[in-house]
C-alpha cells in the first residue's frame, strides 16, 4: 500500500524535530536489511534520507548523482553492498550516531 502525501509530511515533520525518531528510523532501516528484509530496509533509508539530509546532499557526500542514489534505494533498485554501506556510513556521520550490531539468541 502506497504511502499518502500527508503520512510522509507527518513522518519529515517529526524527523525535523526529534533525533531519537531520526536514529528510530536509522536503526530500522539497517536492521530490516539484516534480518533480510531489504525491499523495507532500501524505503525506509530512502524516508530517512528525504526527512533529513536529502539526496543532493547525500550525493555531494558519496561523489554519487542523487538520482544514481535514489535508483539504488528504490523498489527495484540493486545497490552494490559497497555503495549501501558508504551510504549508510555517510548518514551515520551526518547524524551523529554510530550504529553497532549485537548479536542475540
Amino acid at each position: 500500500m502506497p504511502l499518502t502525501r500527508e503520512f510522509k509530511e507527518t513522518v519529515q515533520a517529526r524527523a525535523k524535530r526529534d533525533p531519537d525518531f531520526r536514529s528510530g528510523l536509522l536503526k530500522e532501516g539497517v536492521e530490516c536489511m539484516l534480518a533480510g528484509d531489504v525491499d523495507t530496509g532500501k524505503t525506509i533509508l530512502r524516508d530517512y534520507i528525504n526527512a533529513t539530509i536529502g539526496f543532493s546532499e547525500l550525493g555531494k557526500l558519496t561523489k554519487k548523482q542523487p538520482k544514481s542514489l535514489m535508483r539504488m534505494l528504490s523498489s527495484h533498485g540493486n545497490p552494490h553492498a559497497r555503495n549501501l554501506f558508504e551510504i549508510i556510513g555517510c548518514i551515520q556521520h551526518h547524524e551523529g550516531i554510530q550504529l553497532e550490531v549485537n548479536a542475540t539468541r
